[in-house]
């Protein structure tokens, strides 16, 4: 069996952002040479969320519109914040769309059901944060 490990960093220019990582997980898939296994992606940092779903620009807005009517980023409303901090919401919305997601690979591809993209999901962004990829099989 292999293993394969890469790890992509972000440093988004917004607090908020989606931004659809699918190109460079497949380019590691085939820099792995895996062709029947498992992928995993996932965040590496407890504001910031991987998720599969579609790539369309208005679910995008949906989503973050969503997501801050769920988890507002208002300060004082979050506990956390009182250790000094001011992404008590971050927290909350990584929690919500999730940390990870494990992928099929067959035959040295992604194996995804009809529109589904993999995404990197920031929620307290304008620094660096990392995403790992871990690819193990035949």
């Amino acid at each position: 069996m292999k293993s394969y490990t890469k790890t992509l960093t972000f440093h988004t220019p917004t607090r908020v952002a989606f931004i659809n990582i699918t190109p460079e997980v497949e380019k590691a898939v085939a820099e792995s040479g895996v062709r029947e296994g498992l992928c995993l992606v996932n965040a590496m940092h407890i504001t910031a969320s991987v998720f599969i779903n579609d790539d369309e620009p208005g679910l995008h807005r949906d989503f973050a519109r969503w997501l801050e009517e769920l988890a507002p980023h208002d300060v004082k409303r979050w506990e956390h914040n009182r250790t000094g901090e001011d992404n008590g919401d971050a927290h909350a919305k990584r929690q919500i769309m999730g940390r990870e997601v494990v992928v099929a690979i067959t035959n040295g591809q992604l194996h995804f059901g009809p529109w589904e993209q993999i995404f990197y999901g920031e929620f307290d962004g304008q620094r660096p944060k990392r995403v790992l990829i871990k690819i193990i099989g035949d």
